[in-house]
């Protein structure tokens, strides 16, 4: 690690400590040559994810999107904050978790609706009613159905 001070490139570990909840460490150095003090911080570099969308763009994914998105489902029925953001994270780890650095948002959307499903009927009926583009009230009945099937 290279000394913000002198520049020199050799420098010793005081002390380590993890901060925001493990995800990063912060590290208190002494330069071996002027013998300042700095500290630097190290995290896991996480490579993004790239959404292709039905119009075949490529974003990179945003958790924030998806929790609106989600939130917006949730409107008025009991659900609370923690287990969306719970949701979303678990949604997240499995994208991060697979060999795919590129997902279609069909892909994000089938996995909110399988989180949904589980959280609230209604919220799940709302969010695949946007998601799917239901074209008339009897491929929405035909959703209905199958989830009254697998109750």
């Amino acid at each position: 690690m290279k000394c913000p001070f002198c520049g020199y490139e050799e420098s010793k570990v005081i002390d380590s400590r993890p901060t925001d909840e493990g995800e990063r460490i912060r590290r208190r150095r002494e330069c071996l040559q002027c013998k300042k003090r700095f500290t630097t911080y190290e995290i896991i570099e996480s490579v993004p994810i790239l959404v292709i969308k039905k119009d075949k763009s490529r974003e990179a994914f945003d958790r924030s999107k998806l929790l609106r998105g989600m939130l917006r489902a949730c409107e008025k029925r009991p659900v609370a904050m923690e287990t969306l953001e719970k949701a979303v994270d678990d949604i997240e780890s499995n994208l991060q978790n697979s060999l795919d650095r590129e997902v279609t948002s069909m892909r994000i959307g089938e996995l909110a609706m399988d989180k949904l499903k589980d959280i609230d009927e209604v919220a799940y009926v709302r969010f695949a009613s946007v998601y799917r583009h239901f074209r008339d009230i009897n491929a929405f009945m035909d959703e209905l159905s199958a989830l009254l099937q697998n109750r």
